[in-house]
């Protein structure tokens, strides 16, 4: 595999993708893979930094299991203190919510789901670019740590070979429902192929209601899609939609038990 980047204090970023390739009924399309977070406490017990990205996450939509185990093989000078897993409201969020409210309500579990991303590895948001500027990357020259190369979060999410790399997947998972989380995976992907749509809200004009299926046909496979909110909205993490939480949260008590009937 090409070097993607390095992480504070030296794992690698690689790819992260569906490893049960197996024929599958649900294909999901997030964003972008996540990442283990420690938090680095100083040697005056101190919290440095309270959640900082140090290695890909060990499988698409981690549920954040053996976060620990994870960061203590990470090597850290013991001058500089020591990592620990961060909160757990920084390690598999995402998958939880993915898990919880979207394939549970559906009936299905990962066994029934393709997973995916448009970027499949980490990328550094504004907030980890921050912590490491301040924290970290004034230690490097001293200490001759690993220089950080996390991505950033790409201004554009797929190319035409990640459009293919991606269709390839859905034509050979045989799913044929193709769920897609949020604005991003509509407007980058599915608009090349379905220019209808190309932002969430779109699927909810007319009297739609939100969480419907809808059938397009992306490259020569038909296919319905289930265009649902993004984990981050589903499970109010962080900064998110009161609106697209709410429709959620109506679609699982009222509508989703019905789709895959």
């Amino acid at each position: 595999m090409s070097h993607i980047g390095t992480f504070p204090f030296g794992q690698p970023v690689r790819e992260v993708k569906q490893e049960d390739r197996s024929p599958k009924r649900v294909f999901v399309l997030g964003v972008y893979a996540s990442a283990v977070h420690a938090r680095w406490i100083g040697t005056d017990d101190k919290t440095k930094v309270k959640a900082l990205a140090v290695a890909s996450e060990p499988y698409i939509f981690w549920r954040g299991d053996n976060a620990s185990e994870i960061i203590e093989q990470i090597t850290i000078p013991p001058t500089l203190g020591k990592l620990e897993a961060a909160d757990k409201q920084y390690n598999g969020p995402s998958g939880i919510a993915l898990d919880e409210s979207i394939l549970e309500p559906l009936g299905i579990n990962r066994d029934d789901t393709w997973l995916c991303d448009l970027v499949p590895h980490s990328c550094v948001n504004p907030s980890q670019y921050k912590a490491i500027v301040r924290a970290y990357r004034p230690l490097v020259s001293d200490y001759d740590l690993p220089l950080p190369t996390v991505p950033e979060v790409p201004k554009r999410l797929t190319d035409e070979a990640r459009r293919k790399a991606i269709l390839d997947e859905l034509v050979e998972s045989g799913a044929d429902i193709l769920v897609l989380l949020g604005d991003k995976p509509i407007q980058w992907f599915l608009k090349y192929f379905d220019p209808r749509w190309k932002k969430l809200s779109d699927f909810i004009q007319d009297g739609q209601p939100y969480g419907s299926l809808h059938t397009t046909q992306i490259g020569s496979k038909t296919i319905k899609i289930l265009p649902l909110a993004h984990p981050r909205q589903i499970a109010k993490l962080g900064r998110s939609s009161a609106k697209w939480h709410d429709l959620h949260q109506t679609w699982i008590h009222q509508d989703a038990h019905e789709l895959l009937q």
